[in-house]
């Protein structure tokens, strides 16, 4: 999951309106297929947009007469849904292929703007490469399938090495819970004036950045109850780990062991973690993802050297340090037919022309994703793709999927704003759960229970 912004359209998003205001929909011309993507908000990151230029070109080699047209929406992810939901919702700007977020993408199904791919799989011999959890994370409530992932990630702690020389602190450092991250911090704080010893991101604005990097990274830490319960079909509310999670979050930012308020409820605040403040050296701790290295290569936004002599890597500990002692979260993007698509067979040798193993193989490596293909996993090219591959690809074995429901997304929000409640002293983390759980009673409608 990359980093998210506030359910709004930004200037960003609505500078893209032009892309879809001319030329009719997706059914104006039987040779062409639109595919609708989320570009980067930094300027300097480009490499989604040179994939797929690569890949519309091989496409358009291998289909003579038939054309791509690429649509990047500019935005933070929660305006990207926004947009790419608004033009799905007519046939005459529906893109045919769509990048979707796999915790969006079932309230899209819901809602009608996807399109079934069982008929087209069951004659993919490629589909076989993929392994179970990376199927199921496109797979809907009615049992069919509706997008193909193209990678996913893992969450771990980021820790800058002659920043915690200087405090005394080891360069194999591995905290075995959450008491040991905080005194980590604190010694930061104590020893390296004007560093900001951790961040965990926190708060509405960020969005899914901060509840799936920041609190559900800490709740299923907790060895508490997660936040549905499959077989109640229920949304769990009212139990100690919920609120233990908020009292972590109080601890950093009321002992200011985090960036300053007004830094960590910034919208942007993960591509200024990536491009300033770790590069930069004014951050000792993030508790961030697998994916961070690709801003830093040669290629990327912010090309950094020294990164991997700079940084070490350590697994979020869980809780207590009880078993299985590790966690991490995971996520990943989906690529879609859309409902109103009128050249789904187009579109859908589109995604297989993306999915060659070639591609598959390039994409994980410039996109610094986590393997869901076997045979990607085994790939020269993919296991010496970045410092940190296998840290990363090691923690699959500990890692959480959200609850893939439609209703995720305001569960979502409702957590942000629970973090934020805490994290600005606005409430106790026990008086933000109960404000969570009341919540719940309505976006859940009723399918809730209480551990408390």
């Amino acid at each position: 999951m990359r980093p998210t912004a506030p359910l709004i359209l930004s200037a960003a998003l609505v500078a893209t309106a032009g892309l879809t205001a001319c030329g009719g929909g997706s059914g104006s011309d039987p040779d062409t297929i639109k595919v609708a993507y989320n570009r980067s908000t930094d300027n300097k990151i480009r490499f989604k947009d040179n994939h797929l230029a690569a890949v519309k070109k091989q496409f358009e080699k291998a289909n003579p007469g038939k054309k791509v047209k690429l649509v990047p929406i500019q935005a933070q992810d929660n305006d990207y849904a926004t947009k790419v939901q608004q033009m799905m919702r007519s046939p005459r700007t529906a893109p045919d292929v769509v990048y979707e977020d796999t915790f969006r993408i079932n309230s899209d199904i819901k809602a009608g703007y996807l399109r079934p791919l069982d008929d087209y799989l069951a004659k993919w011999k490629t589909w076989d490469q993929f392994v179970g959890t990376a199927k199921s994370a496109a797979r809907a409530e009615d049992g069919k399938t509706y997008g193909i992932p193209d990678g996913t990630d893992t969450r771990g702690l980021w820790f800058n090495k002659k920043i915690f020389a200087k405090a005394g602190l080891p360069e194999d450092w591995a905290p075995k819970d959450w008491n040991e991250i905080l005194e980590a911090a604190r010694t930061i704080k104590k020893k390296v004036p004007g560093v900001t010893p951790l961040n965990v991101y926190t708060g509405k604005a960020p969005g899914e950045t901060s509840v799936m990097q920041g609190f559900e990274m800490l709740l299923y830490g907790t060895g508490e109850d997660p936040l549905y319960d499959p077989g109640a079909k229920k949304w769990v509310v009212g139990h100690q780990g919920f609120e233990q999670s908020l009292s972590f979050l109080r601890t950093v930012y009321s002992e200011k062991l985090g960036p300053d308020t007004s830094d960590a409820l910034d919208p942007n605040v993960g591509t200024t973690v990536f491009s300033e403040w770790l590069p930069e050296g004014k951050l000792a701790i993030a508790l961030d993802g697998s994916w961070l290295g690709q801003n830093w290569l040669k290629t990327g936004g912010k090309p950094w050297p020294e990164w991997a002599d700079t940084l070490g890597q350590a697994p979020m500990p869980t809780r207590t340090g009880r078993a299985p002692g590790k966690v991490s979260m995971s996520g990943g993007w989906t690529w879609s037919i859309t409902a109103k698509s009128k050249n789904p067979d187009l579109a859908w040798k589109f995604i297989q022309q993306l999915q060659t193993r070639k591609n598959a193989v390039r994409w994980d490596v410039v996109g610094a994703q986590i393997a869901v293909r076997k045979d990607v996993a085994k790939d020269p090219g993919y296991l010496r793709s970045m410092p940190g591959i296998t840290f990363f690809t090691g923690l699959v074995k500990y890692t959480h999927y959200r609850p893939a429901l439609p209703v995720y997304p305001q569960v979502s929000s409702a957590i942000g704003e629970a973090m934020e409640a805490v994290t600005t002293g606005d409430a106790t983390p026990r008086g933000a759960a109960e404000a969570y759980a009341d919540q719940m009673k309505s976006i859940a409608d009723g399918a809730t229970v209480s551990k408390g």
